[in-house]
């Protein structure tokens, strides 16, 4: 399994009308006929007018297969992408190899955070170790929804998605964490292997999977 992480940022003022024209599109001509959509966010915080999209495929394999059949896609080619495009001012695309299984929420009515981390070159392996291994005492606090070793793009890059029912739930949990001895120990010994962090908080799309 790997997965696709795609975010595009958007002309100011046009990130409601993008993912209207996207969930018709979906709905309508792509389906998970060409890769399974996992979950469809909006930043509210971080860079803005931005969609991240989560996208799973059997192996890379699969996921070339399925796009150049959607690119043969007459309806997708045709009628999305003209209408998307000049929405678009950037896109950005990270294929990722699951450290730990997909954990989609059953409850919807959510807020997803997306934290992203680059580590000391050849640090990166080191780095998970120790985090899968504090994973049950930072599951305490809130639910992990993937758990990523970015494989194409950034390099030396691990990206986690966790989900919270507002930013006050998130709020709360960061400061009760932050005093957990076996994740203060966790932070002390792994902080050390990072050269980059960066999270930013999303709302899901009504179509999303993930809610």
């Amino acid at each position: 399994m790997i997965h696709e992480l795609r975010t595009y940022t958007l002309i100011p003022g046009t990130l409601v009308r993008y993912i209207a024209v996207f969930e018709d599109a979906w709905k309508r001509i792509r389906g998970d006929r060409y890769g399974k959509l996992e979950g469809y966010w909006s930043t509210e915080s971080g860079t803005l007018n931005q969609v991240v999209h989560l996208w799973s495929f059997t192996d890379l394999a699969e996921r070339q297969r399925l796009r150049a059949e959607l690119m043969k896609n007459e309806a997708w080619t045709g009628e999305y992408l003209p209408k998307s495009r000049e929405m678009l001012l950037s896109q950005e695309n990270k294929i990722l190899s699951p450290v730990l299984p997909l954990a989609p929420p059953h409850e919807s009515g959510n807020i997803y955070e997306l934290r992203t981390y680059r580590t000391l070159p050849g640090r990166t392996r080191e780095w998970l170790d120790r985090f899968v291994a504090v994973t049950p005492v930072r599951e305490k606090y809130s639910k992990r929804v993937g758990l990523w070793q970015t494989e194409i793009a950034q390099l030396n890059e691990v990206t986690h998605l966790w989900v919270y029912r507002d930013v006050a739930e998130r709020a709360a949990v960061r400061s009760t964490l932050s005093r957990d001895p076996d994740f203060q120990q966790f932070l002390r010994e792994a902080t050390p292997l990072l050269a980059h962090m960066q999270s930013i908080i999303l709302s899901p799309a009504s179509f999303s999977p993930m809610k």
